[in-house]
């Protein structure tokens, strides 16, 4: 079993199926919700373990872990990368130690029931980063946000491109996405509108290295085994 982090996420690749939803989470977004939303949101809570219930191939967790000392993920599918396999969503699935923050990109059809678990799971606080349309419907409404509503939310100016099974650093998206982040013990306060040029600024030069998709060169392979 691959230790989780241990290995860039693209050293090792599976086809997760369809129904799961998988669109990994661009770096530098996840840097931006450390860097600019969980520092006013937290009101001096300090986080020292975090947790991604639907890790993927580690997008998420290998970030958090940049920033926070202990950092596990688990997924339902086995990407291979050495996460737990678990279902979060099973109220019978044994959780890891009591953590502070449970950060994810959950599937959006499932992520009301995401975030009612992961509410009664984290000692300090939930992020979910998911598309600003969530904050519609009246069903979400009245099983979430009437009685549970965020502590904050905080839109992306500029766009988070997302594409399914892989993550491309020179994508682009049409769709608006935001962190929705609740706090124990703290009222809901007006949005936190994370600023444009995130994408430039937090991007690391290694990033397309460890999370990128490397394409095929046959042509290349050629001149190496030469």
């Amino acid at each position: 079993m691959i230790p989780a982090g241990h290995a860039s996420v693209m050293a090792s690749r599976r086809e997760p199926p369809d129904s799961l939803d998988f669109f990994p989470t661009p770096p530098w977004a996840t840097r931006a919700l450390l860097a600019e939303v969980l520092p006013l949101a937290l009101g001096g809570q300090h986080i020292c373990m975090a947790w991604d219930p639907a890790c993927g191939e580690g997008h998420m967790v290998e970030v958090l872990q940049e920033e926070i000392a202990i950092v596990r993920g688990s997924d339902v599918f086995d990407y291979g990368r050495g996460y737990s396999v678990a279902d979060f969503l099973d109220r019978d699935t044994r959780m890891p130690p009591p953590v502070d923050l449970i950060c994810t990109n959950p599937p959006f059809n499932a992520a009301v029931k995401f975030a009612l678990r992961a509410l009664d799971e984290a000692n300090v606080a939930v992020a979910l980063l998911l598309r600003t349309a969530w904050m519609e419907g009246e069903a979400r409404y009245e099983s979430l946000f009437r009685h549970r509503p965020p502590t904050v939310i905080a839109p992306f100016v500029e766009r988070v491109a997302m594409l399914k099974g892989r993550w491309e650093p020179n994508a682009s998206s049409a769709t608006a996405y935001a962190w929705f982040v609740w706090v124990n013990g703290e009222a809901p306060r007006a949005p936190i509108w994370i600023p444009p040029g995130q994408k430039r600024l937090r991007t690391r030069p290694d990033d397309a290295r460890r999370f990128g998709v490397r394409a095929d060169a046959p042509l290349l392979d050629l001149v190496a085994a030469e």
